[in-house]
């Protein structure tokens, strides 16, 4: 999984909410995406795992609550997790939300100055609770191998030529690759070059692929 620059998932599923929130969040200088379901929202996280999730308690299907308690388990708790409703507004609704492991609650409707102050407050502090991620690949829990096929890709090697180069067979490079895309929480290798260029894992990786003498 990576961690976008900006990006801010919101969770609802009023499109009308979900495009007004984002329209608030891009002005102020976010970048979104929308997820109208329990099931979308933790599939857009395995894909690429938000700065924050503005997350409605009520969804069809699998509930906001289910959610949070999936995004804690797998992710932790340096994502922050604000919940918002438009019915369950009592304090043991929040009570219960907050227990559940969301950073804060929201109750609609909502000023969308306070929306953002809020968000700004969790995001300030989601840096000092966040794990800090090593340089390199290990971060992402890869073999050695691995490392190795991720650092020929880098340097432009197609899977026939890493295959040549390390003495196996393409379907095994494709095996590897797949595996490190899954690792890494992208979807192509265009994507896991980008993340390694992003994350300063190229030299890391250049100085691994490269044969010693």
């Amino acid at each position: 999984m990576s961690f976008p620059t900006n990006e801010i998932l919101v969770v609802d599923d009023d499109a009308s909410f979900c495009r007004l929130v984002a329209d608030v969040l891009e002005r102020a200088g976010y970048t979104t995406r929308l997820a109208g379901t329990g099931e979308e929202a933790l599939e857009c996280v395995r894909q690429s795992v938000p700065r924050l999730v503005i997350l409605d308690v009520n969804l069809p299907g699998t509930s906001g609550y289910t959610v949070c308690n999936e995004l804690r388990n797998t992710v932790g708790h340096h994502l922050p997790i604000i919940f918002v409703s438009g019915d369950r507004t009592e304090s043991f609704d929040r009570v219960a939300g907050l227990l559940i492991g969301a950073d804060d609650y929201l109750t609609k409707p909502f000023d969308p100055d306070e929306l953002v102050a809020r968000l700004e407050r969790m995001l300030t502090r989601a840096e000092y609770r966040r794990p800090p991620q090593r340089r390199d690949s290990d971060a992402f829990g890869m073999t050695p191998r691995e490392r190795e096929v991720l650092g020929l890709l880098v340097d432009g090697l197609s899977q026939p030529e890493i295959a040549e180069r390390l003495y196996l067979s393409p379907k095994t490079v494709g095996t590897h690759i797949q595996r490190i895309l899954g690792k890494m929480g992208v979807g192509s290798r265009t994507q896991a070059v980008a993340l390694a260029a992003r994350e300063g894992l190229i030299e890391t990786h250049r100085s691994v692929a490269e044969p010693t003498a």
